[in-house]
């Protein structure tokens, strides 16, 4: 490898690495370890290797003089053959070695990205629904990317460039000393012109990359939110085209004009670092010359020390930055480690219960809950703020006691954040309470395991949210094992059968990035045929008919009267009209049931359920007797 190529390297780990300084936390390194003890095999390997390969490195250069030596005295032809046979087989073993230390490498940086990654996936997969409305999606996934990438090149590439480096350098240096300690000092004194520009340019160019790397990061997050359906909407009704374009284009002109400084800067490092090399070597064939020349040395040892200054040089510049790839490599098993170390709210028990067979009641017992806040639940840093705000726990439910019974239906009403949602929340244990209980079949929520939980309660959301994937993966996410008589069978009972028959690929079609491609009463009618298809017990309908037109409302209206058919049910309703046949009523107020009973009760009391029934129905100057029956 010459000079000015192990040069580039170092300047492209200086660049790439972050300018971070700080001590080692012996908690980090301890916690590496845990993740690099069931590795340790083939990290002992992998050092073994990454030894016997620096030595080979060193025993070429002292062979190439002896042959020059043998050659120059008009020694034996045999052992000049069997000489270059040695270096022979030294290069096909380097080789080798090569090989399998990059296989070692490889596998053992995969290995821990695979740990690291699904660690920090299923861990992220614990937390509670607060975690997500407040993450960044892009900040997260990038923990799951970047930084668990940058994490495995402290094996994969720092361990093995420090522990062969070291050895190369110390054989070299032995080596170089015992030919010509003279010659060795001299080419030490040029190390400083070698490296420090290398570490000056590194730190310009980096910042010239990290500018880069913003700028696009901005123009990729501006197009993922231009591009997304919403957002190119949203674009087009209120957007000013030009305006987009202009900024757009402004940002990719200057990520243009790094480029070019990028580029001439590279080019002038490189030719000046060739220009070091150059004159490293004519110190060593002219002085080493004039040795020769005088006696005082043999030729072929001009030839070993020119060979071995890229050894030398090489790993001192290797090492000279090791600490920035440490450091860097340390920063980002620090940012892995910190999703790691956020507590889940919501937790298992060590035994869990399983909810009882047959009809299920859902109840609570005065419950008490409050939103937690986000230092109990998020980071700075995946928020991207500056802190994390400390607000939180106002208390939303105020003491909250009901019971559906088996095959009851539910209805929550109320004004808009009166805490209806936030009762639904708590059923599936999205969050938990803070006083009280949520009682499923009679067993607290709290010692129930969560696939029986699933496996017992359906939600239906008023976003009908469905994957970018096709409309069989969307409804085998209830039941995988679900046949296709089965799956049809659920679309059939949400009306939806016709509409997936006349698809391009039937079953197979795409329904596009949260069901874009569909309507709004197709998406909630896949959502409750998702429901059937999971034939659970209990059923939580969270404004399910929210936002769709009357047409649209009576589809879905249609397909919720076979989901809600002999199962447990609550419902949550902003349009009253759909909860009628309810058999209760609650209406919520700040966190407080106010009233409760059947509509005709609640109409007759005349209490706040009898005005926003007023209200709804004069808004919409339909009279209230003209409303028809909702089934419920």
């Amino acid at each position: 490898m010459s000079m000015e190529t192990t040069a580039w390297q170092q300047l492209h780990s200086v660049m790439t690495a972050r300018q971070e300084r700080r001590p080692f936390a012996r908690a980090t390194l301890r916690r590496i370890g845990a993740f690099a003890r069931p590795h340790r095999r083939r990290i002992a390997q992998f050092v073994v290797v990454s030894v016997v390969t620096a030595l080979l490195a060193v025993a070429t250069p002292v062979l190439a003089g002896r042959v020059v030596n043998t050659i120059v005295s008009h020694g034996d032809r045999g052992t000049v053959v069997r000489l270059s046979l040695l270096i022979a087989l030294i290069a096909l073993a380097e080789a080798a070695l090569g090989l399998l230390g990059r296989r070692l490498s490889a596998t053992l940086g995969e290995g821990l990205i695979l740990d690291l990654r699904t660690a920090v996936f299923d861990h992220v997969q614990r937390m509670p629904v607060a975690f997500f409305t407040r993450t960044r999606t892009g900040a997260l996934v990038s923990r799951l990317n970047n930084d668990v990438i940058g994490a495995q090149r402290a094996f994969s590439n720092t361990l093995s460039g420090v522990v062969g480096n070291i050895v190369t350098l110390l054989l070299t240096l032995v080596v170089m000393l015992t030919l010509s300690w003279q010659i060795t000092l001299l080419a030490l004194v040029l190390l400083p012109v070698f490296v420090l520009p290398a570490r000056r340019m590194g730190g310009r160019m980096a910042r010239l990359q990290r500018e880069a790397a913003d700028l696009n990061a901005a123009m990729g997050n501006r197009m993922t939110e231009r591009f997304s359906a919403p957002g190119a909407t949203l674009v087009k009704l209120f957007g000013r085209p030009e305006d987009e374009s202009a900024e757009f284009a402004a940002r990719a002109r200057r990520v243009r004009d790094i480029g070019v400084r990028t580029a001439m800067a590279q080019s002038a490092f490189i030719t000046a670092l060739t220009l070091v090399s150059a004159l490293a070597l004519a110190l060593v064939y002219g002085l080493g010359g004039w040795f020769a020349l005088g006696g005082t040395l043999e030729p072929g040892a001009v030839v070993s020390l020119a060979l071995l200054l890229t050894r030398l040089y090489a790993p001192l510049t290797s090492l000279a930055g090791a600490r920035v790839e440490v450091m860097s490599a340390l920063v980002s098993f620090e940012r892995v480690f910190e999703v790691l170390d956020l507590e889940p709210l919501v937790r298992e028990k060590a035994e869990p219960r399983r909810v009882p067979d047959g009809p299920v009641a859902v109840e609570f017992d005065r419950v008490r809950f409050g939103y937690p806040s986000a230092d109990k639940v998020s980071l700075a840093s995946l928020e991207e703020v500056a802190a994390l705000d400390t607000r939180g726990g106002t208390e939303i439910l105020r003491g909250i006691s009901f019971r559906a019974e088996p095959g009851q239906t539910v209805a929550l009403v109320g004004s808009s954040g009166a805490g209806k949602s936030t009762i639904a929340g708590l059923l599936p244990r999205l969050y938990d309470v803070d006083e009280g209980a949520v009682r499923v079949g009679g067993v607290d929520v709290r010692d129930l395991s969560a696939t029986s939980l699933r496996e017992t309660l359906g939600m239906v959301t008023q976003d009908g949210h469905l994957f970018h994937d096709t409309v069989r993966a969307n409804l085998l996410l209830a039941r995988p094992d679900a046949s296709e008589d089965e799956l049809w069978d659920a679309l059939g009972r949400s009306r939806l059968d016709d509409l997936v028959r006349s698809l391009p690929d039937g079953l197979d079609t795409v329904v596009g990035e949260r069901g874009y491609r569909l309507s709004g009463g197709e998406r909630q009618r896949m959502t409750i045929a998702r429901l059937l298809l999971a034939r659970q017990r209990v059923v939580i309908l969270d404004e399910a008919t929210a936002h769709l037109d009357n047409t649209s409302e009576a589809a879905v209206q249609e397909a919720l009267t076979e989901a809600l058919s002999g199962r447990t049910a609550v419902v949550i309703a902003h349009r009253l009209s759909t909860v009628r046949a309810a058999d209760a009523i609650l209406v919520i107020e700040s966190g407080r049931i106010v009233e409760r009973g059947t509509h005709h009760e609640l109409l007759a009391a005349g209490g706040r359920y009898a005005q926003l029934y007023r209200t709804q129905f004069e808004k919409a100057g339909v009279p209230p007797e003209a409303e028809p029956e909702a089934v419920g």
